[in-house]
């Protein structure tokens, strides 16, 4: 091991025991199944955000059983909000392997613990590092973006050349003793020091020997993604509202935007929402009633969607494309079940308006 490599576990070590973070819920009363959900949560999810889903999470799902037991809807509708909803189906999905293959353990071994849904290499090395001190490497963003000043790996770290070498790099720098404190340590140094943008490079323990710091690349490296310029794209959603408050939900398809989740009937146009409008609901206005547009930003696009507000006595026949599971949804007694964040504030906003006893011409 290179004299720079020995150095980074020691001098973590005495940052994190000095100045790293202790409190976080997910480190107190620290368990297998704790550890295993914040590593989840914590996925493309700035901690700040995550401590209050954590939170109910954990007071409706205190073990694994009791997340196997409950259906999907009630886990999507705890997360709804987070984002990266397919983190939830798996987490879920995982949760009932456990109970039913596991005897309700999380598995000890690393083959079997990154074969369950939801969870990789890097995640299985954390959880096993964290919760059983095990020593194994991990390599999340975080991670990635520490190795790579510090040893100035330069290129993309998405390319299979340069994540190799610094998963090589992670095994060098994981020590023998002491491995849940390190893994922590070195997660939380990315997270509040070596961010991405303005690093705190005069608060940071690994500064003296750091390559991008002595060299002046911080912002060099990692090699930044290539950004792709942003689309908008628009949707228009039937808002088919009946008199004792309920609304026409379908289920989405698990894959692509807001998968699993329930969500008011979309269309690419107008125009055919009109006629789905007409052809699928009963006693509806002859034209919807268009409201405010709402903006939603996805990663790698914004969303503008028109919601179209009808009147109706429910619905008498069916979509002809897909296969959409359907609801009608009382935004006045709202059910526990997954909606996408927009779609929760919009019908939060009808159910506070005078809209059940006007009338549209």
């Amino acid at each position: 091991m290179s004299l720079a490599a020995e150095a980074v576990a020691p001098a973590l070590l005495e940052w994190h025991a000095r100045d790293g973070r202790h409190h976080l819920p997910w480190q107190q009363d620290r368990t297998p199944y704790r550890v295993w959900v914040s590593e989840i949560m914590l996925q493309q999810t700035q901690v700040m955000t995550v401590v209050a889903y954590y939170e109910r999470f954990m007071g409706r799902f205190p073990d694994v059983c009791s997340l196997a037991a409950a259906p999907v809807d009630e886990v999507l509708h705890l997360w709804s909000g987070l984002g990266y909803y397919a983190r939830a189906r798996n987490l879920h999905r995982a949760a009932v392997r456990i109970r039913d293959d596991c005897g309700g353990e999380l598995p000890r071994e690393f083959a079997q613990l990154a074969a369950l849904p939801g969870i990789g290499r890097s995640t299985a090395g954390a959880i096993l590092a964290l919760a059983y001190g095990a020593r194994f490497p991990i390599l999340d963003g975080n991670v990635r973006r520490v190795l790579a000043r510090y040893f100035g790996v330069a290129g993309p770290s998405a390319e299979r050349s340069v994540a190799q070498r610094l998963w090589e790099l992670s095994e060098r720098c994981t020590p023998q003793v002491e491995v849940d404190a390190y893994t922590q340590a070195i997660m939380d140094l990315g997270a509040t020091v070596c961010v991405r943008r303005k690093p705190l490079c005069t608060h940071c323990p690994l500064a003296q020997k750091c390559f991008a710091r002595r060299t002046g690349r911080q912002h060099e490296l990692p090699a930044p993604r290539v950004r792709r310029s942003r689309r908008l794209r628009r949707a228009f959603m039937v808002v088919a509202l009946q008199d004792d408050g309920s609304v026409l939900l379908e289920r989405r398809p698990e894959s692509g935007v807001w998968g699993g989740l329930w969500c008011l009937p979309e269309f690419a146009t107008a125009t055919a929402a009109g006629a789905f409008v007409r052809a699928c609901l009963r006693a509806a206005a002859i034209e919807p009633q268009p409201l405010s547009e709402i903006q939603h930003a996805f990663t790698h696009f914004d969303l503008a969607i028109t919601p179209l507000l009808v009147r109706c006595a429910g619905a008498w026949a069916v979509r002809q494309e897909g296969a959409q599971a359907s609801l009608w949804y009382n935004i006045r007694a709202p059910a526990r079940i997954g909606l996408p964040a927009p779609i929760t504030t919009l019908l939060a906003s009808l159910a506070s308006e005078s809209l059940f006893d006007a009338r549209t011409a």
